[in-house]
């Protein structure tokens, strides 16, 4: 991991919808931590500051030092509740990680070498990604920051799939445990729509011109 990311918070004692608005009013956000085994503890956490740190990709798939009223916990970031129209963090869940249990998250998926596939450089394909980010289980010291696919011998018309990402000693992708059915497509080239409709046109014959009358 390249980045640390270094969170610093208070334990809330008033909770409920009315002193939650008091919060954000104040420039704060209201939050919880659970998970480990241990008691859920209610979280205030500035807003500007969670603000900037989402503003990272690599934090929603870090281990973060959060500091709870100073003192250290390892923390991954599940959930955040955003304003549907203002830009405001309404609710952010931390949950907490142990050297021995393994956890769920979501990290994200880097496409490279696109631009030397073949079926790109060569027969001017379009890569269509159909995934952004992939569920993996691991321990907390082998999470990736991010998942990187090769599309570089892509020709038009090939698909790789969850079955085709080169994982870390020690990730798994728990859908590929559940049968060939859910090794769903992650990324496919194909031809542009206005190419397939020149190739799939069919010829339509010259009509013939009319005979010239004859002279009887």
């Amino acid at each position: 991991m390249s980045e640390n990311f270094n969170m610093t918070v208070e334990t809330r004692k008033d909770v409920g919808k009315g002193a939650s608005r008091r919060l954000r009013r104040a420039g704060k956000v209201p939050g919880i931590l659970y998970g480990a085994g241990k008691e859920v503890v209610s979280l205030i956490m500035d807003h500007n500051e969670i603000m900037h740190h989402l503003e990272h990709e690599a934090f929603y798939s870090h281990i973060l030092n959060v500091a709870v009223d100073g003192k250290p916990q390892k923390a991954v970031l599940k959930d955040v509740q955003r304003h549907p129209a203002k830009p405001v963090i309404m609710h952010v869940d931390f949950l907490r990680v142990s050297e021995t249990n393994k956890i769920h998250m979501h990290v994200p998926l880097h496409f490279k070498n696109a631009d030397i596939a073949p079926g790109v450089k060569i027969d001017g394909g379009l890569v269509s990604h159909l995934m952004s980010s992939v569920d993996i289980v691991c321990l907390a010291k082998d999470l990736p920051e991010y998942l990187e696919v090769d599309l570089g011998n892509m020709k038009v018309g090939d698909s790789l799939h969850l079955s085709d990402i080169k994982l870390p000693q020690g990730v798994e992708i728990p859908a590929l445990a559940q049968g060939p059915d859910h090794d769903l497509p992650i990324v496919s080239v194909h031809l542009k729509k206005a190419t397939l409709e020149v190739e799939e046109k069919p010829a339509v014959a010259e009509p013939a011109a009319p005979e010239a009358p004859t002279e009887s």
